[in-house]
């Protein structure tokens, strides 16, 4: 049975350091951008049929070159988390399990300090519940991007999307509206597993 263990531990190393390989970030990342994933659950297949665009998720980057985390709100992701905005590691954030393809969007105009104050609210923000309905205390996943950098005084003129279907009824900001602001620079082009 340690045995057993012993290579299952081994076995998730690898799958993660291999996650970690792919998601290897352009130089110009900062903290503060936003990181965009294509998932693979069936609530990123929900979002990219309702949105028609090639993201179904995004998070803010944390921390620096070597050492990337990311702040996002999203369902639970591992047993016994709550639905909620939670800090996870780059690697888990874009392994093959739940993610296809990523990419960098870069606020070109920001300041080191607007960056920081970006990052510590979204980071302040954890643990507080994910929801897709419009009920004042939840958030959802471009949302908090959206407004770790609007309180900060950027006008994204990005556009939210009246959605009208069981289960997902209200005005949203689909990933694809907020990718396609002219506040962001796109760094990388989308890179998928092969």
């Amino acid at each position: 049975m340690l045995q057993l263990l012993q290579r299952a531990a081994v076995g998730a190393a690898l799958f993660y350091a291999q996650a970690l390989a792919w998601a290897q970030l352009p130089p110009q990342a900062q903290a503060g951008d936003l990181i965009f994933r294509q998932g693979t659950e069936a609530v990123s297949h929900m979002v990219r049929t309702v949105d028609q665009g090639l993201y179904s998720h995004v998070g803010l980057l944390v921390g620096q070159a070597g050492a990337w985390q990311v702040v996002h709100a999203t369902p639970s992701e591992r047993p016994g988390q709550p639905d909620a905005v939670v800090l996870d590691s780059l690697a888990f954030f874009l392994a093959p399990e739940r993610a296809h393809a990523f990419a960098i969007y870069h606020l070109p105009q920001a300041s080191a300090a607007q960056r920081q104050a970006a990052v510590q609210w979204a980071l302040a923000q954890q643990g507080r519940p994910f929801a897709l309905q419009e009920t004042g205390a939840g958030i959802y996943c471009t949302t908090l991007v959206w407004q770790a950098w609007q309180r900060l005084g950027l006008d994204w003129q990005v556009r939210f999307t009246p959605v009208d279907i069981p289960w997902f009824r209200g005005r949203y900001l689909l990933p694809s509206a907020l990718a396609a602001s002219p506040q962001l620079l796109k760094l990388e082009a989308v890179t998928a597993y092969k």
